[in-house]
């Protein structure tokens, strides 16, 4: 806090100048951008792209309407649009130094100028952060941000009077309303919050007002407490996990990458592109190995499925981070899919790699990794862990993070399975229809929070029909599980366990997932052993949201051949239909799945006998708002649990020559050959031979010797595996 307060006192001092622009380029890259332009054809298509778009522009009357419609309506999309052609027009303005891109802006901006002062709280607003232009204040700071950028660019082609009309007529409304009446809002910790700041901050150095700067950076009371910096400081675990998902690190990295490009241009003594560890290089790293191999960000939390790197947020932060880190493969690999780039340094420069490197197959490289939680790094976390080779890998994602502000699930030791780059195990997601207007106004939907964040909607256990911290999210946002102990890397077996002490009052729950890669697979086993401690009964639901179609069981159902019901009739049960179950099945079932060309079998071993419940989202679901998707849920009673489960992808179906390879599993069996307070062993016969999983539940230094006279094996650390009679690690 000194540091920052300090800074603050340094360039609070002295008088405020700079040479326009300098917001999105300084006037030297953009020159250097110019000559660049006929240099390499991705750069030329990316320009050209732009151009053409803009060109089409600027011999029309542009209409800035007054606003009255949702997300999705004319008005919302006409802002939208708009905010978007502005940059680009002033940017080519820069590049190519006609006026007729400058006068396109200027004639907009004088529009906005008379329009702007007369707003009052959106029509369509919905919550406590309206927004003026738009529904809410979010998409008013998206505005901010592109529309500074644009003011920079076409700051000296103005007059000082257009200047000023512009500056107190379209932008100083809208900054006063977010640092003055939406203050709470603007000083949050919050990806809302980030879009705020670097839209106060860039229209302040666009518009020469240091005061705009000050609050952007230290917040409106200009102490540190809130801010950009504040953001990055809380924000980002150590390692660059971003608190609320890699959907909304993608959505946040935009404006945290622009607003700091920005800074470093004006502000160089911050050196904000190493603030804290170089933390923004970190979050952009971390955001791409949390994407599947067609790019698609993992969907927990409120994210929405088919969101990819070919967004422009992620454009933007490749390009920005390129020109400041430097090219590197990885990046590389990103920008030759995104087959774009920005009209920057870092657009040309990516470029020049690529046509250097036109021989060379560039490929992203996926890697297993463990990332902690929180600004500190103590508040949980979340593992991937991968084998395979090149686009034929296995993924499977453990989170133990912590809630994830007003966009998290009440989900705690969730997985999620991806393989050959199809999502297996699912997270729903969010439930919401971005900017279609005849779903709620293009709004998250009611059920996001009815059904989506419910911890029936999550591959972990529900306890007694009632969701994590019974749904609420005050008792959630403090509370987080605690590691136990893990080992992720390239290694033939990879495992994280942790227990959560807090989602139930009376239940402690103590999941560890193991990846284990045996000889004579083509595929790795997840094997999961999850156990629930309590002094009282209860009841256990564990269910695997696949995706894919029935194929097996090695137990008997009844259909629900006449008429459905409900699984539950609140927390998100009540959206599912019961379409099949079976009662007092024997304690190990398996379940066999195909999805697109694999085989999948999830072998379960419970304690004793257990309820077996094959469900569809869709019940009570009048709008058809959810998709409908299904589960397998297997249901115990009990004080003490322990599911003991195995994942197995297997064998092939070639829908060409009609022909179905292996598609039995291999796990024939699993035994609990102990399970106490010291260890839980299972045995499971694979193919005839046995692979031997032993977990400590006490001691859990990588350090401590055991020796389990039972199994007469000895071994040191936390985890003990063996298949056929040799031990594997």
């Amino acid at each position: 806090m000194n540091r920052l307060i300090l800074v603050f006192l340094i360039f609070s001092s002295g008088v405020f100048a700079q040479h326009h622009p300098i917001a999105f380029a300084t006037k030297s890259e953009l020159g250097y951008v110019s000559k660049s332009i006929s240099n390499n054809f991705l750069f030329k298509e990316s320009y050209s792209a732009i151009k053409k778009d803009v060109d089409s522009f600027l011999t029309k009357d542009i209409d800035v309407p007054f606003p009255k419609d949702p997300a999705g309506g004319y008005t919302h999309d006409q802002h939208k649009f708009l905010y978007t052609l502005m940059f680009n027009s002033g940017t080519l303005y820069q590049i190519t130094g006609e006026k007729k891109y400058a006068e396109l802006v200027k004639k907009i901006f004088l529009k906005y100028a008379v329009l702007n002062p007369t707003l009052k709280n959106h029509p369509q607003a919905t919550s406590a952060y309206a927004g003026r232009l738009f529904w809410q204040a979010l998409n008013d700071a998206n505005w901010l941000v592109y529309t500074g950028m644009a003011f920079d660019c076409i700051h000296d082609y103005l007059t000082p009077a257009e200047r000023s009309l512009i500056s107190n007529g379209a932008f100083k409304p809208i900054v006063e309303y977010f640092t003055h009446d939406q203050k709470m809002w603007f000083n949050l910790i919050h990806n809302h919050a980030v879009w705020a700041c670097a839209g106060v901050g860039i229209v302040g150095i666009a518009t020469d007002n240091e005061d705009y700067i000050n609050m952007a950076l230290y917040g409106t009371e200009k102490d540190g407490k809130a801010g950009f910096l504040a953001q990055l400081n809380g924000l980002f675990s150590p390692d660059g996990f971003y608190h609320e998902g890699p959907y909304y690190t993608r959505y946040a990295l935009l404006p945290f990458y622009l607003f700091a490009n920005a800074i470093n241009n004006v502000r160089p003594a911050l050196k904000i592109f190493s603030y804290r560890n170089s933390i923004l290089k970190k979050a952009l790293e971390v955001a791409l190995n949390q994407t599947n191999i067609s790019g698609e960000f993992y969907s927990y939390n409120d994210a929405l499925k088919d969101k990819t790197y070919l967004t422009n947020e992620i454009v933007v932060a490749v390009d920005i981070a390129c020109q400041v880190y430097g090219v590197d493969s990885s990046l590389l690999a990103i920008s030759k899919f995104q087959n774009r780039v920005i009209l920057n340094k870092g657009g040309v420069d990516i470029s020049n790699a690529l046509n250097s490197n036109k021989s060379k197959q560039l490929q992203y490289k996926y890697h297993s990794a463990e990332y902690t939680d929180g600004a500190n790094g103590d508040f949980g976390g979340l593992s991937i862990m991968r084998n395979g080779k090149d686009n034929n890998f296995t993924s499977l994602i453990y989170k133990y993070t912590s809630h994830g502000l007003s966009h998290g699930h009440y989900d705690k030791l969730n997985i999620q399975m991806y393989d050959n780059g199809n999502e297996i195990l699912q997270d729903y997601g969010a439930a919401r229809f971005i900017n279609i207007e005849h779903k709620w106004g293009g709004r998250y939907l009611p059920e996001t929070n009815a059904y989506a964040q419910q911890t029936i909607a999550h591959n972990t256990i529900t306890v007694d029909e009632t969701s994590h911290y019974n749904g609420k999210e005050n008792v959630a946002e403090l509370n987080h599980p605690n590691k136990l102990f893990g080992k992720i890397g390239e290694y033939k077996v990879q495992y994280m366990s942790v227990e959560d002490t807090s989602a139930y009052k009376d239940v402690i729950m103590h999941r560890t997932n193991f990846l284990i890669k045996l000889p004579g697979l083509n595929k790795p086993l997840v094997v999961d052993i999850f156990k629930t401690t309590s002094t009282s009964t209860h009841q256990y639901d564990l269910p695997f949201n696949y995706l894919g179609t029935l194929m097996k069981t090695n137990f008997k159902y009844q259909y629900a051949s006449n008429s459905l019901s409900t699984l539950g009739n609140k927390n998100g049960y009540q959206f599912l239909w019961k379409e099949a179950s079976a009662k007092n099945v024997a304690p190990f079932t398996q379940f066999t799945f195909l999805n697109h060309s694999t085989f999948y079998t999830i072998s379960s071993l419970v304690n004793d006998s257990v309820d077996v419940f094959f469900t569809r989202i869709g019940a009570n679901d009048s709008n058809f708002n959810l998709r409908r998707d299904p589960s397998y849920i297997l249901r115990t009673k009990g004080q003490n649990q322990t599911y003991i489960n195995v994942v197995e992808p297997h064998g092939n179906f070639s829908a060409v020559s009609e022909i179905a390879s292996q598609s039995f599993s291999n796990i024939q069996m699993i035994k609990k050959i102990q399970d106490d307070d010291d260890y839980t062993i299972a045995e499971i016969t694979v193919q005839g031979k046995k692979l031997l999983v032993v977990q400590a539940n006490k001691n859990f230094s990588q350090l401590s010797s055991h020796e389990i006279k039972q199994i007469n094996i000895k071994f040191t650390g936390p985890v003990y595996v063996e298949f056929d009679g040799s031990t594997i690690q």
